[in-house]
Formats: structure tokens, sequence, C-alpha cells
């Protein structure tokens, strides 16, 4: 427990470039050694008893958003997204005869991108068809949309509904129209609130908002806008992601002009405003970006320490392994992380071949699923007990002596507590979690790869 409070400020300390560590080892140590005949086995050597979840991507957009990070391509031809769904469909049947005969049950479906609104309601139907053929469904699964409300309109919410998706998560990013110029992504939040209640009409019930600090233009008045409509919206969940402006990796970030960002100490100051006025309206924190009211599956499994972090960020839903089709998307089983070409026409090429599109991945050692169990605690929960974990993975209760050794500024400057072997987070300082994680990251030294900066 923390004793004394903190000022969010002096996180400026460690201000730096850390990884996201939606998985351990993150992306850019996966080896293309890893191919479609490892995934192969992979999947073949899974439990039959395992259950298993989904990620769709769907890798279109109707208009570019500057601050976009995601695998998209720009298209208003309804051929090249039939085209792709086709193709879509066939990675979901090649996977699935990996898989057979052991019929595994899916517990959660995820429609990620890009947009999934852009498919038309045939071609959403379609696609869940393919899926319900090729796996079971387990009764009470999540079955999740990413929704762009200006690519959406009731015939597809009504398909939705008839498909059973239960959970929706609206990609809002910020409702002030001189933002929404700045990143070109302009949409009333009228039309948002006018998106939601049609969904919850139709019985889609449980909402997810995305939201974002550090956008260019931004003040803490316009999140404080913000975040007075999410009383008005009354969502499950909030995602409160902070803008990372990796325009060395992403071209188009550099048509966001340097000079409208807004500068690190009013990120903290953003973030510090939100947290606060989102714990007023009965929002709980959870994890680094994260709010979520009390009755939400997220914040039980926060306190059952059940919550997860992949590639979606947290979740919350128990299967062990997480299928991703699609291109660009992940796959997550056991110890193995495998990922999908990222080019659209190389990932045709392979389907229509019959040959899984895999172009990189990962098997990781004992040790580093050791470190994966600890960064995982360290960025859902604030905290890690590590002679717990150590004990779990057959390792001396003092293997990471080194590691803490390493946070003395950080418990120096009361933004970290060390009690036998217990590592704890002030809660005011959740953007450390990414600065604690990196002393476990065996891949990761002294800045040599750029990352997204932790405010």
């Amino acid at each position: 427990m923390f004793l004394n409070d903190v000022s969010e400020k002096i996180i400026l300390n460690y201000e730096g470039q850390f990884p996201r560590y939606t998985s351990y080892p993150t992306a850019p140590h996966f080896s293309t050694e890893i191919n479609p005949t490892s995934y192969s086995q992979w999947l073949r050597a899974l439990p039959a008893q395992d259950t298993l979840s989904l990620y769709i991507h769907i890798p279109f957009c109707q208009q570019l958003c500057w601050y976009c990070g995601c695998y998209t391509k720009i298209t208003k031809k309804e051929a090249s997204i039939e085209a792709y769904v086709q193709g879509l469909m066939k990675e979901i049947a090649l996977v699935a005869l990996e898989l057979s005969p052991k019929n595994h049950y899916v517990t959660h479906i995820h429609f990620g991108g890009g947009s999934p609104t852009l498919l038309s309601p045939q071609l959403f139907f379609n696609l869940m068809q393919s899926i319900r053929e090729a796996f079971r469904i387990a009764p009470n699964a999540e079955i999740a949309i990413e929704v762009d409300p200006r690519t959406v309109n009731e015939e597809k919410i009504s398909v939705y509904a008839s498909a059973s998706v239960n959970r929706i998560s609206i990609g809002a990013q910020d409702f002030n129209p001189d933002v929404q110029r700045a990143i070109n992504r302009v949409q009333t939040l009228e039309l948002v609130e006018s998106c939601i209640n049609l969904f919850r009409q139709y019985g889609i019930k449980y909402i997810n908002l995305d939201l974002m600090y550090g956008l260019p233009r931004q003040t803490t008045v316009s999140i404080k806008n913000n975040i007075e409509a999410v009383s008005l919206l009354n969502p499950s969940r909030i995602a409160f992601f902070s803008y990372a402006h990796v325009h060395w990796k992403k071209k188009h970030m550099q048509l966001i002009q340097k000079e409208d960002l807004p500068n690190d100490v009013s990120r903290i100051e953003m973030f510090s405003l939100a947290s606060n006025l989102l714990k007023q309206q009965g929002y709980l924190p959870i994890g680094l970006d994260h709010f979520a009211k009390p009755e939400d599956p997220m914040v039980l499994a926060l306190n059952t320490k059940t919550l997860k972090r992949n590639f979606q960020g947290y979740s919350v839903e128990n299967a062990p392994h997480l299928i991703g089709l699609g291109t660009s998307s992940i796959s997550q089983l056991n110890s193995q992380y495998v990922q999908n070409t990222c080019d659209i026409r190389q990932y045709k090429t392979n389907i229509l071949n019959h040959i899984l599109p895999i172009v990189r991945g990962i098997e990781i050692s004992p040790e580093d699923q050791l470190r994966k169990a600890i960064i995982d605690d360290i960025m859902c929960y604030l905290e890690v007990d590590l002679k717990k974990q150590c004990t779990a993975f057959n390792y001396p209760s003092d293997y990471f002596d080194k590691e803490l050794r390493s946070l003395d500024n950080l418990v120096k400057d009361g933004l970290v507590s060390i009690n036998d072997y217990i590592i704890q987070i002030h809660p005011k300082a959740r953007q450390i979690t990414r600065v604690v994680s990196s002393y476990f990251d065996r891949f990761f030294k002294n800045h040599t790869q750029q990352h997204s900066k932790i405010i």
C-alpha cells in the first residue's frame, strides 16, 4: 500500500519509448523462420478440450484517420471488400481443417479493423455463417464488433443482432469538431448517440467507447467536455488510449501538425483529469487505460485476477488460445505466436494455394513464459508477486534480484513499492507500468528500437 500521494508529473522523469506489451515478446522480435508448417503443427497439437477465441481482421476503411496505427487500406470498392471476405472465409476453413476433428468450442469472437462495419449486411451474414460452419460457437460466447458510426445503419445493426453480436466498440476518439478536423475524422456527438441508441433498441446493450488523449488541438477543456459526453452515452466500458505519434512507422501521421500536439505535461493533466471525472461517474480504473462500470465483466476479471492482455488490449475471455484470421492478424497458442502477412495480395495468393498466410512467429522459452506472466500481471493489475510467479515456473525466488535493484529510482520517487518480492505501482502512475515491464523484457535493450512514448 502507498501511504503518500504522488504528483503525476514525476512520471516525466521516466519519459521515453517503451512497448505497449500486448504480447511478450513483442511482434518486432518474431522470426521469419516460423512458417505455415510450424503453425499447422501447433494447431494440430492443441488439446481437444481447449476453447478458442477468434479475432477477425477487416483491413478496410472508407477514409484515412490520421491518428490510426492499424493495418488498414482505404477503399470504397465493394468488389475489393467482397473478394477479401471470400479469401477470409477460405482461411477460416483452412484453420478449421487443421483443428479437425477436435471441434473446439469458441467462447469469444472479435471483429476488428479497419472498419468491420464497412461490410454489407449480406457479406457480414455470410462471414458469420462460415464461422459457425467451421467452429462450434459456445451458447454464451461474446461476439464483439468494432463500429465506425459513420458506416453503420439500421439494416446492418439488425443483421448483427440476428448473428448474436452482443458487444460493440464505438470509435469516437474525440467529440470536438476542431480536433476531429485535425485527425481527419469528423463525426458528431449526435451521430454517435443515435448509433448507440439504435444498437440498444436491437438488444445489444454492452457498449464500449474508445476515446483518446494527446490528439492534436486537444486541451483539458475539450477532454472535460468529452468525459461529460460519456454520461450522456452511458457506455459499459471506456478505453482511454494515449495517442502514439509514431510518424516514422505510419507516414500518414506526418499529416498531423507537430505544433498542434499537446506537450507531455498537458497529456499527463488530460489523463489525470479524465480519470478523476470518470471515477466521479462511477467508472473503475482498469490496467493502463481502461475504465468500466462496477457490474461489467472486466471489473469482475480484475477482482478475480482473470484479466488478460492480448493484441486487442485488455480482455476478459477465458479461452487459452487466440486464433487470428485475416491480414496482419496475430495468433497466440500456448507459448507460440504467429502473424499473418500484412500484404493483401500475398494473403490472397496463399489462400488460393491452400497455404496458411503466416510470415513470422516465435515459440518462447520457459523463462520467457515466466517473464510474460510477470509482465501480464504488471500491465493488468499494477502489481506482481515475483516469488509466487517464480515458484509457479520452478525458478528460485531471487531470480530477478537484478531487475528489482533496477527499480530503485522508481521506489525512491514513490512510484513503485517493493515488499517481499511483491512489486506495486502507484495507482496515479499507471503509465509507469510500461516502464516497469521493460525491466523484465530481455529483448528490450536501451531504446535501440522505436516505440510509442508512455505519455
